[in-house]
């Protein structure tokens, strides 16, 4: 079925039904170990924290998706990115991006640290800089692209090359753009990870992690971590992921159409002092954006004049939620400094631009006009004196 395009193959592919009955979906198979015939031959499946037939669909539709070998499913997004860092050792070192999701923070300062693997945060729109970042015992270069919460934007297939010429690995956090809109093994990257509890499964009742790697050498190595490390996601949370890869395609149209929409117009709005989102032609990053990715996303950030404006905003906004997460069916808006970037000390977050007055936005599915009257009428209501912009 590889002739068909990634949005056909999102449902009509080798799991489009079940072989043994018929029925249209994957089945769940509740399975914590399998029947073995013979005491010298197991059968393909053992024990599920090993293999499990549904999860198995799962990992086998990210890995076509992606254009990789082999596709991994976790318990979160976070431990598909643990699990990928256990590929390093102690003396190891990581190049990272600096304006981060505060969970990978975490790990890299807090967790992999205490191994004794090292790391460097560094500005990945800089080039010159990230070969500047770069030691002798560089193993790893961390990509998140479009960042969370700044969106800026790296140019993987840059880092990718610099990663290679120092016989390092480059991973790559695809969660904002999902493989329908950034392809970043075909730009270079060696493994690339998804927050699936995100746009892949869409709908804010699941939480999971994917993995893919680009060759069997990294595959074995993570199918090896997986089951040794077991963070595996259940066989109910990996059918819910299925069924949220049937309509990825269409909701992310709609979603990047309303981010499009919503982060034009702020940037117009008086209220607002700054919007961040590659789809914008002021963006630093909106010409590598287009030239390695389909669009930009339906993930934005904006500032307001200061934090009193921002709480005024909030409490007169109707729509959105107000919560942690991102990439589901109804819009979420969500304030980093307190939420995804909250394991960030104030100075860190105020060295990379996470201001006390800055919101992040994942545009839904609702109406892109209702939403954007719903803003109008909140952003109205804010009474703080206007900021000067002379």
């Amino acid at each position: 079925m590889s002739e068909y395009s990634l949005e056909t193959l999102l449902f009509h592919n080798n799991h489009k039904y079940d072989p043994y009955t018929g029925a249209v979906g994957v089945p769940i198979y509740n399975a914590s170990t399998f029947h073995q015939q013979d005491v010298d031959q197991f059968g393909k499946y053992d024990y599920s924290r090993s293999g499990n037939p549904t999860r198995e669909a799962l990992e086998e539709a990210i890995a076509v998706l992606e254009g990789g070998v082999r596709g991994f499913a976790f318990a979160s997004g976070m431990a598909a990115i643990s699990t990928a860092f256990l590929m390093l050792s102690q003396g190891d070192h990581v190049v990272i991006t600096e304006d981060v999701y505060g969970g990978t923070y975490r790990v890299v300062t807090e967790v992999l640290s205490r191994y004794g693997i090292e790391h460097t945060f560094v500005d990945m729109t800089d080039l010159e800089a990230v070969e500047q970042a770069v030691q002798p015992n560089t193993k790893v270069f961390y990509v998140e692209t479009p960042s969370n919460p700044l969106l800026k934007v790296t140019d993987i297939g840059a880092v990718s090359r610099i990663a290679k010429r120092h016989g390092a690995l480059t991973f790559v956090d695809n969660t904002f753009l999902t493989p329908l809109s950034q392809k970043p093994l075909q730009l270079g990257a060696d493994v690339v990870l998804h927050s699936a509890t995100k746009f892949i499964a869409g709908h804010s009742d699941v939480t999971a992690g994917l993995a893919v790697a680009k060759d069997e050498v990294l595959a074995k190595r993570l199918g090896f971590l997986q089951n040794a490390f077991g963070a595996i996601l259940s066989p109910q949370d990996s059918w819910l992921v299925l069924r949220g890869l049937k309509t990825l395609h269409v909701r992310l149209q709609q979603s990047v159409s309303g981010a499009m929409k919503i982060a034009s117009f702020l940037q117009t709005h008086p209220r607002v002092k700054r919007v961040h989102y590659p789809g914008l032609a002021g963006h630093p990053g909106f010409l590598l954006q287009q030239q390695q990715a389909a669009d930009a996303g339906a993930v934005l950030s904006f500032e307001l004049e200061n934090e009193e404006a921002m709480r005024q905003f909030l409490a007169h906004v109707q729509l959105p939620v107000f919560a942690v997460s991102l990439g589901a069916v109804e819009s979420i808006l969500s304030y980093p400094a307190k939420m995804s970037h909250a394991a960030m000390g104030a100075a860190e977050r105020e060295k990379r631009g996470i201001s006390a007055s800055l919101l992040r936005l994942s545009v839904g599915l609702e109406k892109h006009e209702d939403l954007q009257a719903d803003f109008q009428t909140a952003l109205d209501r804010i009474t703080t004196a206007q900021p000067d912009f002379v």
